[in-house]
């Protein structure tokens, strides 16, 4: 996909920063956001736009006044942590008052919460049709693979895990949102296209859904760890014969013909 540009107006709120940040990419245009151009220092927003009836926002207003919520929260979870980043900070940065920001979130859960799935909702359209485009079981899977590996190794998703992970003792249901709107739903979504392989033969009669998350893990396990310190980061090279041989591996476990499959 192309790559995100700020509107104009976001481009006065934007400071070019440094830091690690999440994708898995925000709704507001197309391709991912990078964590390093989000202020942290986000000004509110125009306030020439024309307001309802009875100087109430526009809906339009509204809408923008909610974008500039979550992204004024998405820089603050990223970059302080769950626990540490306030409500007060948040409407503080937003150029809100607090009333106006519980009129839209009931609290910092459900803040999290649409952050995530504003984030996850941008990159998955782009997923599900890596896998529809590549005709050959092996070619889809490749796609999947890229795409995936483009999203998690950005600066924001290895924010966002390092996040869960250090916060989920104290927050569980961090990590429950993030599984569920991230990875659960992604497992279900290779499962789908596994299921009309396997019925057209290309594949043996595995668990499609167990395949699934196995495919998930043989892609992004690794690359992520080493881009998490765990190791040294692989080269744009190293990505691309990493994403080869994971997808020979996984059809020759799953009996895919023409790569000398396992009986």
């Amino acid at each position: 996909g192309s790559a995100w540009s700020p509107s104009p107006a976001a481009q006065g709120r934007i400071k070019t920063g440094q830091g690690e940040g999440i994708a898995v990419a925000l709704r507001l245009r197309r391709g991912p956001l990078s964590f390093a151009a989000m202020s942290l220092q986000s000004e509110p927003g125009p306030r020439g736009s024309p307001r309802g009836h009875g100087g109430r926002p526009s809906r339009q207003e509204s809408a923008q006044l909610s974008d500039r919520i979550l992204d004024v929260a998405t820089a603050l979870f990223l970059s302080d942590g769950f626990g540490a980043t306030s409500i007060e900070g948040i409407a503080k940065r937003a150029g809100i008052s607090k009333r106006t920001f519980y009129h839209r979130f009931t609290g910092k859960e459900m803040l999290f919460e649409a952050v995530v799935r504003r984030l996850i909702e941008r990159w998955t359209p782009s997923f599900d049709a890596a896998l529809l485009e590549g005709a050959p079981l092996a070619d889809g899977l490749r796609q999947a693979a890229e795409h995936m590996l483009n999203v998690a190794l950005t600066p924001e998703a290895l924010a966002l895990h390092r996040m869960v992970i250090a916060e989920a003792r104290r927050f569980p249901k961090l990590a429950h949102v993030l599984h569920e709107l991230g990875a659960a739903a992604g497992v279900e979504r290779i499962a789908r296209h596994l299921e009309s392989r396997i019925a057209k033969g290309e594949m043996r009669g595995v668990d499609p859904r167990f395949a699934a998350e196995q495919f998930i893990l043989m892609v992004v396990t690794g690359p992520q760890r080493r881009a998490l310190g765990l190791g040294a980061p692989l080269t744009a090279a190293a990505l691309r014969g990493w994403i080869d041989d994971t997808v020979e591996l996984f059809l020759r476990g799953c009996g895919g013909p023409g790569i000398g499959a396992a009986n």
